[in-house]
């Protein structure tokens, strides 16, 4: 076969032409993978050939090692792994000589190849000699085979797990690499590669960064680097910089004042992208000691084996004020670019973190800029002082911050509705939102707001909705955090007389013509959902009007028909809205009986509404939609056994969804809604539900985190349908007894911890809605051959004392279940079992309440177990 014309076809403008070739392609990959990697390493390798073949068998190739999807990647390493092993040398010879081409794409594709063959192979103890051939080039000239070299070795890195180099190596990376970055070197290309592939190695560098000289020598390459002539140079340094600070924070306190000088001449002088990276260097410290504050709470000392420097609070007399100088360079179009990122909005975001990081102590280095500027004729200076006031809202405590507030209420009122600029406007609506967020609410003592300030706010912020869409996404924002203060206060809330409307003007802007920019229309119904959320019994006649209101929404989203794709998609996002917004709505009516009554007239409506949104899509389920007939079958109970019918195919198309795992999460979720609600009505269904739940668990293409709500599911079907789930219980308990197995010991990072912990939370619940199942019915010993098991997995878990609260009190429930339900048969083994009484007691003493009163049953169910 001819690669390269195929190569060039699959490129071809003509789509026919490009079809045929992929086809070819495909084919070729299908019947002779050894020969279609080789010719794809050939082409890629050979100088003859032109730019454009190279460029694309380099990717083809690297995409046959690596995918985004677990699934998919496990195989690809498999089958990488199997291929014939003259084949794979003779690949990996060509990606090699690649390296020392004179053309820059072929050399910079066959790098990232090399990374992912060696990211597949170096863990499995293959190609021992690649470290080695890859250090020995980096010492030829020409300068183009040594830049390539060092780029693979900084892709390498980020390939390859740190632990899979020995240490030996790794100095010999970093030695190369810090020559390539030396000032000595007089390739830029070379610089720049070594650079950056130092920001990769940083991970590698542990053991250099304990050893004090080394650490030194690291430390000055890099800062000398952020002085280099190349701007690209100077902004990858800082990069390096940025990752320090945050893998080697306990490192730093003898570069900081250093590094706080290179930063502010960075930030003051140099180019853009190089500014953003030097502010991103106190953002990160911030996080670092905002995080050890957090942990170690604010009474800190340091006895603990991680130590807070506080070089956030020693910096801050010279860091606000390079901060809030950043403020005065916007952009003139800034508020109307989603993406946009400027100096101004990373030194007002480093100004918000430096807020959360020293508390009150910020503030009266803040409150004389403002002062100064926010009365000012130029809008940039009237703007900054008001990003700089919102930046510092969150971190300083309420006492500080509200005397300020009220001096700046009306004022910032004022300039909503009147300032000339747009952009004014803008900051001013999101300020005040965050007044309401961090400063309004059950929560905190005293309020800003006022009986007599409440409705100019509300009508001001009405009045802003009306304005271009950056500022009214703005104030929808800001009337969202002004409903959720209001949440918890009792039978009236002072929002009562303006609800009738604040929800006329929301549904208003939701038609403005302008509404998809700025995501204003998402923004509106964010805000009428929480203002719904929100609200108290008085409103509820007025909730309940708006029932037919979004459900006319919601048909005349389904007459469109013949949609071009963006029209479709469009259909779907708004749809998406509406069935949330009847979601909050069903829910906040289905909570007291008067009102429940009343929805009930519209369910078989809103029910078809619901299906029909279904039969807009052929292949995937609407999530939306699903969640909200979750919400329906809740408030619905037993009655809504009747859709069923209609329904299932769409709660099978649910749970079949492995592609986007969250529907799939969501269908899981809703199956537990409608077994609370239907109880034993659901038993027609539960074969096919039960066997495809098994199914997803045995899955290795099924996302992970949708193992957990699939357990917990099997809980909520054996507590809907009590003794009958007999016919299942081999199969769950088998399932979950290998899951439980998997759950305990386990060491990992902080994210692995998280998934183990919604892991067991999962098992756990099933076990207690098993237990709690079978309670009442004369089988409950079919139960005592799991006991033991179960119990065995309660010690696990105590034992590696690594689990949250939530799993603790799921945890002593099972104990009580276990009790509860099998009685003196529990008993003994509760007796001998190793740790129960030592769980028991710790959970009795919690300062959880849930966790307590748990226990306190849990104890008492074990007496009347032992006792008999």
């Amino acid at each position: 076969m001819e690669v390269t014309q195929v190569l060039l076809n699959a490129q071809s403008i003509d789509g026919t032409v490009r079809k045929n070739a992929e086809e070819s392609l495909k084919q070729f990959q299908e019947q002779n993978l050894p020969g279609f990697l080789l010719s794809l390493s050939g082409e890629l390798a050979n100088e003859e050939k032109p730019v454009e073949t190279r460029k694309l068998a380099g990717l083809i190739l690297k995409n046959a090692l690596d995918a985004k999807e677990e699934h998919r990647k496990f195989e690809l390493v498999q089958r990488w792994l199997s291929l014939d092993g003259n084949a794979k040398s003779q690949i990996k010879a060509s990606l090699l000589t690649t390296l020392s081409s004179i053309v820059s794409d072929a050399r910079s594709t066959a790098s990232q190849a090399i990374a992912k063959v060696a990211g597949i192979e170096l863990p499995q103890k293959q190609w021992p000699e690649l470290i080695g051939s890859l250090l020995s080039n980096v010492n030829q000239q020409p300068a183009h085979a040594k830049q390539a070299t060092l780029e693979t070795l900084g892709y390498l890195c980020e390939e390859v797990p740190p632990n899979v180099i020995d240490q030996d190596q790794v100095n010999k990376i970093l030695t190369a690499v810090v020559q390539g970055m030396s000032a000595l070197e007089v390739n830029t290309d070379v610089r720049l590669a070594a650079t950056r592939a130092l920001y990769n190695a940083i991970g590698f560098a542990q053991a250099n960064f304990i050893n004090d000289m080394e650490r030194d020598y690291l430390m000055r390459v890099v800062c000398e680097a952020t002085l280099s002539p190349e701007s690209r140079i100077r902004q990858a340094a800082f990069e390096c910089l940025v990752s320090i600070s945050s893998t080697y924070y306990e490192k730093l306190a003898a570069y900081i004042q250093d590094i706080f000088n290179i930063t502010v001449k960075a930030v003051r002088e140099d180019e853009e992208p190089v500014a953003l990276q030097a502010i991103e260097f106190w953002s990160s410290i911030c996080d670092e000691e905002i995080d050890i504050l957090e942990e170690f709470g604010v009474d800190f000392t340091g006895d603990s084996d991680i130590t807070c420097f506080y070089f956030i609070k020693q910096a801050l007399p010279a860091l606000v004020p390079m901060l809030l100088e950043t403020l005065l360079k916007q952009e003139e179009d800034q508020d109307q670019d989603e993406g946009a990122w400027n100096i101004a909005m990373a030194g007002g975001t480093c100004l918000g973190l430096v807020a959360r990081t020293v508390g009150d102590d910020i503030v009266s280095f803040v409150v004389p800029f403002i002062e100064e500027n926010i009365q000012k004729p130029d809008w940039r200076q009237r703007e900054a002082a008001t990003y700089a006031f919102g930046s510092i809202l969150e971190g300083p405590s309420p006492e500080k911050l509200i005397p300020l507030v009220n001096v700046a209420l009306n004022f910032m009122l004022s300039a909503l509705t009147k300032d000339p600029s747009s952009h004014v406007k803008d900051t001013t609506a999101w300020a005040l939102g965050r007044i309401f967020e961090f400063l309004h609410g059950s929560a905190v003592g005293s309020t800003v707001i006022t009986q007599e300030n409440c409705q100019q706010l509300v009508t001001v912020l009405l009045q802003s909705m009306n304005d271009t869409p950056n500022v009214a996404e703005k104030a929808c924002g800001a009337l969202y955090f002004l409903a959720q203060g209001y949440e918890e206060v009792g039978p009236s809330s002072p929002l009562t007389p303006f609800f009738q409307e604040i929800v006329q003007s929301l549904l208003t802007v939701t038609h403005r013509e302008d509404a998809g920019e700025s995501r204003l229309r998402t923004a509106a119904y964010e805000t009428l959902n929480e203002v719904v959320r929100c609200s108290t019994d008085e409103t509820a006649p007025l909730v309940l009007q708006l029932v037919p209101v979004i459900m006319m929404e919601l048909h005349n989203t389904l007459e469109g028909q013949n949609l071009s794709s963006d029209g479709r998609e469009k259909q779907s996002e708004l749809q998406g809205l509406l069935c949330g917004c009847l979601q909050v709505i069903i829910q906040k009516l289905g909570s007291s009986e008067p009102t429940k009554y009343v929805l009930m007239q519209f369910a078989d409506q809103v029910m078809g509404l619901f299906l029909r949104v279904f039969a807009c899509r052929s292949a995937t389920v609407h999530e939306e939609a699903m969640l909200a007939i979750g919400a329906l079958a809740y408030a619905t109970g037993a009655d809504f056994a009747k859709y069923m019918p209609e329904f299932y195919r769409y709660l099978e198309m649910g749970l079949q969804n492995f592609e986007e795992y969250q529907v799939c999460a969501v269908t899981v979720g809703v199956v537990g809604d409608i077994c609370r609600a239907l109880e034993e009505k659901i038993v027609p269904y539960c074969d096919e539900i039960m066997t495809q739940l098994l199914k997803n668990l045995s899955s290795n293409q099924l996302n992970r985190s949708v193992k957990p709500p699939i357990f917990s599911c099997f809980g909520d079907i054996a507590l809907a349908v009590g003794e009958y789930f007999e016919k299942y219980l081999m199969w769950a308990m088998s399932a979950l007894q290998r899951a439980a197995e998997l759950s305990t010991h386990v060491a990992g990072d902080d994210e692995l911890t998280e998934y183990t912990n919604s892991l067991r939370n999962g098992i756990l619940e099933a076990y207690s809605g098993i237990f709690q199942g079978f309670k009442s019915s004369a089988k409950t010993q079919l139960l005592i051959p799991y006991a033991p098991h179960i119990l065995q997995f309660l010690d696990g878990i105590y034992m590696e004392k690594d689990m949250d609260d939530v799993v603790m009190k799921t945890a002593i429930g099972v104990l009580g279940d276990l009790a509860d339900t099998l009685g003196s048969h529990a008993g003994s083994l509760i007796q001998q079992s190793l740790s129960s009484k030592d769980f028991l007691n710790e959970c009795l003493s919690s300062e959880d309440l849930m966790i307590k009163e748990s226990a306190e049953w849990a104890k008492l169910a074990i007496s009347r177990a032992i006792s008999v």
